[in-house]
């Protein structure tokens, strides 16, 4: 049992943003979105990063039976539009290992079958074209960017309807610390608003503007 990982599970990706944001920590994948708003994710991330294909091409998908039950696979594609690295056939096989998604940093295709089985893929947009002989990977379980965030082996990730943050793990004990503190204060905000106090009045209460405030250095 990963406790951390079901802790990260309990808070949303906006409030985890907010605890990285306290202690200036990049983690925020910029323009990785879900293919629905209904899918949610979170584990240890499992990384692969991918190039222009040589000559003769090299392999782009065989590496997913590499992949743990419970991990992310986070592919690093370098942000491209005009190849896919993920389809159909990587979705069929990681919902049945029980993979908890995959995080794209580039696009994917076959988005009905993801949204059929529920499997979450997080990615900047979906198109047809496909990537063999267009890229390889590279390397796998390597450092990769991500949205202009890092991500390295073993990180956790947590994705829902807003994006994916990536949390690194030789901070992950204060930064899950921080959101939880966020996520109380906000949760004692919203109970004193129903309870008849003003808003004004509930955010300084429970030091709504503090919760962000930068509190340490990296």
């Amino acid at each position: 049992m990963d406790i951390n990982v079901e802790r990260a599970a309990r808070l949303d990706t906006a409030t985890l943003s907010d605890a990285l944001d306290r202690h200036g920590i990049v983690g925020q994948c910029y323009q990785i979105k879900p293919r629905s708003y209904g899918f949610r994710m979170t584990g240890r991330a499992w990384t692969l990063l991918y190039g222009v294909a040589g000559s003769p091409p090299g392999t782009v998908g065989d590496y997913i039976d590499d992949v743990k039950a419970g991990e992310v696979i986070v592919l690093a594609n370098s942000g491209r539009d005009d190849v896919t690295v993920w389809g159909d056939i990587l979705t069929e096989m990681a919902h049945r290992k029980g993979i908890a998604g995959t995080v794209i940093d580039g696009i994917n295709r076959d988005v009905a079958l993801c949204l059929e089985l529920n499997y979450p893929i997080y990615s900047r947009e979906s198109w047809m074209r496909t990537g063999k002989d267009r890229v390889q990977v590279e390397a796998t379980q390597t450092p990769v960017t991500i949205g202009r965030a890092r991500v390295c082996p073993g990180d956790l990730i947590r994705g829902d309807a807003d994006g994916v943050v990536v949390i690194p793990r030789e901070h992950e004990e204060r930064v899950l610390a921080s959101a939880e503190e966020i996520q109380k204060a906000e949760d004692a905000i919203r109970a004193s608003v129903r309870g008849g106090m003003s808003l004004r009045e509930a955010r300084e209460t429970h030091r709504y503007h503090q919760l962000q405030t930068r509190t340490e250095q990296r």
